[in-house]
């Protein structure tokens, strides 16, 4: 069974997005956000001198624009080797999604990081990832061996689409935490202020509590999902989605409460945004399988 290029294309450019999303959260909390004060330049040049903030800042841009051209290769692939009519469709919202993203990154930067803004270039990173993801597995050689199983597409459809968004509004509102700097707003986990439910007279609080709450119903709904695969007839590929879902999202846990322990520091809050990005990617991959599989382009006539 041969494996398209175009679909390799669409693996190596969500794994592409996944270092973007965790370079990005590096540049935040290293605090380089602004290290370059203009856009699409720094300081006036393309190449500047690769030190402090400014090697990340610089860095994160170099690694979004190597991306638009990962895509655009990946455009001509589907072109190429006559990609089913809905995978083109998919390559051109991407397109379109990645040139918004990336004004909304300038405008981030020369609005000064409005927390709106910030959050809005972050869900916007997420919503192509999920399109790559859904993309990759759209074009897979191993994706036919699903129509034995029409039920659990069905299943698949249903949950994987519930955790998928789940994880999505989970990683805004994560998104929101960080940008209006709320990370520390609960000092203690897994209570808060000492207390199950804390007074929520202070929107921080109140934003970093329910940050805390919709964590918990999303991992039910994650858990629940990879279980029902698991207690199926499923292919191997959809077995190691499942239990990848479930060992990130204990590794998040994981990573959250390291996060609050060590005060918000670059390696553990750079890591949890990470894995919110790779759960988004499992959940949303689960989704994609239970999909009817698309139709071949048609055949060009001689």
């Amino acid at each position: 069974m041969s494996t398209p290029q175009h679909h390799r294309a669409l693996v190596v450019s969500a794994v592409w997005t996944l270092f973007l999303i965790f370079l990005g959260s590096v540049v935040h909390a290293t605090g380089s956000s602004l290290a370059c004060p203009d856009w699409p330049t720094c300081f006036g040049t393309m190449v500047p001198a690769m030190v402090g903030g400014i090697f990340w800042e610089h860095l994160h841009r170099l690694v979004a624009g190597g991306l638009v051209l990962m895509w655009l290769l990946t455009g001509w692939l589907v072109r190429r080797e006559s990609g089913p009519a809905r995978v083109r469709r998919g390559w051109v919202a991407g397109l379109v999604l990645l040139l918004v993203q990336a004004v909304f990154g300038g405008v981030t930067v020369l609005l000064r990081l409005p927390p709106a803004i910030s959050t809005a270039h972050l869900t916007l990173a997420f919503l192509f990832l999920g399109l790559a993801v859904a993309l990759a597995v759209e074009t897979s050689p191993h994706r036919t061996d699903a129509t034995a199983h029409p039920s659990l597409r069905a299943t698949l459809r249903r949950w994987g689409t519930a955790a998928s968004g789940l994880v999505l509004a989970q990683s805004v509102i994560g998104g929101l935490v960080r940008h209006l700097d709320a990370g520390m707003a609960c000092p203690d986990l897994p209570l808060c202020f000492g207390q199950l439910v804390p007074s929520l007279e202070q929107p921080l609080v109140a934003l970093n509590f329910f940050h805390r709450v919709t964590a918990l119903a999303t991992g039910i709904v994650v858990i629940a999902t990879a279980l029902t695969v698991l207690r199926s007839p499923a292919l191997d590929q959809l077995r190691r989605l499942a239990w990848g879902a479930i060992s990130v999202m204990f590794l998040q846990i994981m990573l959250g409460v390291a996060s609050v322990a060590a005060n918000l520091a670059v390696a553990p809050v750079s890591l949890h945004t990470l894995g919110a990005a790779s759960l988004f990617a499992a959940t949303v991959a689960l989704a994609a399988w239970g999909r009817p599989i698309a139709e071949p382009a048609p055949a060009a006539v001689a």
